[in-house]
């Protein structure tokens, strides 16, 4: 997937809105930037790597402490994963585009209101049962085993790829599948010692476990899949990735998935619940209304920090690489969780993550390899170009 480049707005008839230094770092590969604009461009990866890692690894234990002290409403669990979305307005407020009129505003080729309208719907309908079902598997399984099988991501990005985004599957992709794959099965069929919280109470029946094993594998498919369609739509309908874009396709279907959300929280009676969930709350801790209120806040602005951290990614580099580094926290929020937790790392689990970490580095290494190839095949293109101007000049002066 190529870096994404500053084209024109023509729906909004705005450029992107970066500064012309901004531009010329993110618009071209890492390889290609000038040496003297290039410390630019890995500061401003490293910065929203750290914003993608933080954010999730923030909101996913913001996320289970709401669940182990009290919190029972799935739909709220699945609401706050988006419901900050206001947020993602503020970087295009910090950088107001330059408004510039293009003669392709009135290209045909542009998608209609409603191909947009339908769009963002489908994608923020797949996003929020995506967000439900992240948020059941959270309530079943503790944020160890929840982990590692979100992992099996990576087996239906690679799934979704191939037959949606045409991509190629090689011999290493296919091992970090194998891999990945006995890893989530490892997991899925031991059982886990540690499905029991501090306060002493019984472990989790084996039915729980099926079903927050279910639950989050489903949603892993689910979130490849809108990965493979987001850039599909990004290639096909929108044709385009610009940061302006980029940010309204996150924006849009957001607030989509907060809609269903709200909806399925009234539908399902569960808000009724919030208030009882509050003195439960302020019964375990001092101030504990005022906590729960900031755990949910926090979780969600947690996700919405890790969003700007994808969006950053996505625009600087491309949707492949923002993926990966998003896939690269997974084995390493169950040390997390068994230092803030006290759960059970036991053999098996040991055992799961190192299998994890060897699919993500065979899946890394494919990148790797697959950016050496295109750096020569450009840097050859670029040679056969200027071999042709010289022949040219040549000919000429002959």
């Amino acid at each position: 997937m190529d870096a994404i480049e500053a084209q024109p707005d023509c729906q909004s008839g705005i450029q992107s809105p970066v500064s012309d230094d901004a531009s010329t770092v993110s618009d071209q590969p890492s390889w290609l930037i000038p040496p003297d604009k290039r410390w630019k461009w890995w500061i401003l990866v490293a910065l929203n790597i750290v914003f993608l890692l933080l954010g999730q690894a923030v909101a996913v234990l913001l996320g289970k402490f709401y669940f182990d002290h009290g919190g029972h409403s799935k739909w709220m669990g699945a609401l706050v994963q988006t419901a900050g979305f206001p947020v993602l307005f503020l970087p295009l407020l910090l950088f107001p585009a330059p408004k510039r009129v293009s003669s392709s505003c009135n290209d045909p080729s542009q998608p209609s209101l409603f191909t947009l309208t339908l769009l963002y719907f489908s994608l923020g309908s797949l996003l929020a049962i995506d967000n439900y079902w992240y948020s059941l598997g959270l309530w079943y399984l503790p944020v160890t085993t929840y982990s590692l099988i979100c992992a099996s991501q990576l087996i239906f990005n690679v799934i979704f790829s191939v037959t949606i985004n045409s991509e190629k599957l090689t011999f290493l992709i296919l091992k970090s599948v194998i891999l990945i794959t006995v890893s989530a099965s490892l997991v899925a069929i031991h059982p886990d010692s540690s499905e029991h919280d501090e306060h002493g109470k019984h472990a989790r029946r084996k039915k729980d476990h099926v079903i927050g094993f279910l639950c989050t594998v489903g949603a892993s498919a689910a979130y490849a899949l809108l990965l493979s369609l987001t850039q599909f739509s990004f290639d096909k309908v929108l044709k385009k990735e610009t940061f302006t874009v980029v940010f309204e396709m996150q924006i849009y279907t957001s607030l989509v998935s907060t809609s269903v959300c709200i909806v399925g929280l009234f539908a399902s009676s569960e808000w009724e619940t919030l208030g009882s969930e509050m003195e439960t709350f302020k019964l375990t801790f001092k101030n504990g209304e005022l906590l729960y209120v900031l755990i949910l806040v926090g979780a969600a602005l947690g996700w919405q920090i890790c969003t700007v951290g994808v969006v950053g990614l996505i625009y600087l580099v491309s949707s492949l690489f923002s993926n990966v580094v998003s896939m690269v926290c997974v084995p390493f929020v169950p040390v997390v969780g068994v230092l803030f937790y006290k759960e059970k790392m036991d053999g098996i689990k040991i055992l799961a993550m190192l299998l994890t970490i060897w699919g993500f580095a065979s899946y890394l290494y494919q990148q790797y390899l697959d950016e050496n190839k295109a750096k020569k095949e450009e840097t050859d293109s670029d040679s056969g170009i200027e071999d042709s101007r010289l022949d040219g000049i040549t000919d000429k002066l002959v």
